[in-house]
């Protein structure tokens, strides 16, 4: 399996990014390829096509999915490049989860009709390091890749 994590984040090497890596290495610790790239609005992800599987990830600022991701899916090339492929989601924030899926995750996945989501989570500030809730977000996105 060949999978990248387009990803965006304010901070380099913040709690977003600490997630992406461990999430990447429980998926290469299975045996997976994982590269990850960070989203720009204006950016070219004709390499997508090249992957099995593409994890979206960003945090919540402001009560929006963080900017460079939206703006990938609505002023790049991304959204036709993810026709076909295994979509897995992730959103980092602070609100309690029941609010985090109604307000949030729709920002994303009214950008995504038609396409075939195979795993999706909202972490809260306290799961963003806890290895136990990374590795039943990598299993649900395997199983679902599998199916």
């Amino acid at each position: 399996m060949r999978v990248v994590i387009l990803f965006d984040s304010k901070t380099s090497g913040g709690a977003t990014e600490k997630l992406i890596d461990s999430i990447g290495l429980k998926l290469a610790e299975s045996g997976a390829s994982v590269e990850k790239a960070k989203c720009k609005s204006n950016g070219d992800y004709s390499f997508v096509k090249n992957f099995d599987v593409v994890i979206l990830g960003a945090p919540i600022y402001y009560l929006m999915v963080s900017s460079e991701l939206l703006g990938a899916l609505l002023q790049s090339n991304l959204k036709s490049c993810l026709q076909h492929k295994k979509i897995a989601l992730f959103l980092t924030c602070g609100s309690p989860e029941l609010m985090a899926n109604i307000l949030y995750l729709p920002q994303l996945k009214l950008n995504l009709i038609g396409s075939n989501i195979i795993a999706e989570r909202i972490f809260a500030p306290g799961e963003l390091s806890d290895q136990s809730v990374i590795a039943q977000y990598v299993d649900e996105l395997k199983l679902a890749y599998e199916k």
